[in-house]
């Protein structure tokens, strides 16, 4: 008995949710620096990992500096389309009237490259923090809207009529029953919202900046500096899995009654 208890250790931390996508990572960092060495592959095409672990050393000080205007110009860019996306998303599934004149032109925008219009705002704008914020706006806003749309419009209508027999009124009956079954679907369309809002701040600062990281993989690009660029690189993957973590975190604390998050509590078990 005494020796099943370390191997029930090992086994409860190699199932933890955070291991095995590390351990993959690992993997992927090994067979990239193998890769090289094999095939001999020279620094000015892909650089080492090792390079690239030597840039994030060095340089850390600075990439952070660099992230923090990115950062901002992100989780703005995803406050708003959350603060639009949810309203446009009610409008459109609660009329006919409403999704016949908006919904197609929210599905012809996504046509257009963010990359090809984001100049424009750098004209109207100039080259400070509004056009990275309307830049991850653009790419975050389509997903929640979709989502949401599809959630509010999945609603029972036997729910509501109940609701609605027992004297509730439309906001109550809103708050009661159409909110808490769109949520997991809002939260579904955040999740990937947050992540393109990452890369629409990136597309600002391609477009016309003097900051962010952004800017640093345009400067490396420019320079040939190919460990820099893919140390950005690592940043922004960094940003983009911790800002989707809080709202899955923010997600198990609003629904923890969904069955998605039942589930996990079973497969843990």
């Amino acid at each position: 008995m005494a020796e099943l208890k370390p191997q029930g250790a090992v086994s409860k931390m190699l199932n933890a949710a955070w291991v095995r996508p590390f351990l993959f990572l690992v993997f992927i960092v090994v067979a990239w620096d193998l890769a090289i060495r094999l095939f001999k592959i020279p620094a000015y095409q892909i650089p080492a990992p090792g390079d690239v672990l030597a840039v994030l050393r060095t340089e850390w000080p600075e990439l952070l500096r660099q992230s923090w205007p990115t950062t901002y110009a992100t989780v703005c860019g995803f406050l708003l389309s959350a603060l639009f996306g949810i309203p446009v998303a009610m409008l459109i599934a609660g009329s006919k009237t409403v999704e016949s004149y908006v919904y197609p032109l929210l599905v012809f925008s996504q046509s257009v490259p963010k990359i090809a219009i984001a100049p424009l705002f750098v004209v109207w704008f100039g080259f400070g923090i509004i056009p990275k914020v309307i830049s991850a706006f653009l790419l975050g806003f389509f997903p929640v809207v979709v989502s949401a749309v599809q959630g509010f419009k999945s609603v029972d209508p036997d729910m509501v009529d109940l609701a609605r027999a027992m004297q509730g009124s439309r906001f109550r009956v809103f708050l009661a029953v159409n909110l808490p079954h769109a949520l997991p679907a809002i939260f579904s369309g955040l999740k990937v919202s947050v992540t393109l809002a990452v890369v629409g701040a990136v597309v600002g600062e391609f477009v016309g900046s003097n900051s962010g990281i952004g800017y640093v993989m345009q400067r490396s690009i420019g320079t040939f500096d190919l460990p820099m660029m893919f140390a950005a690189l690592v940043i922004l993957a960094l940003l983009g899995v911790i800002l989707f973590w809080i709202v899955d975190r923010i997600e198990k604390l609003v629904i923890p009654w969904h069955v998605s998050q039942r589930e996990d509590v079973i497969f843990a078990s």
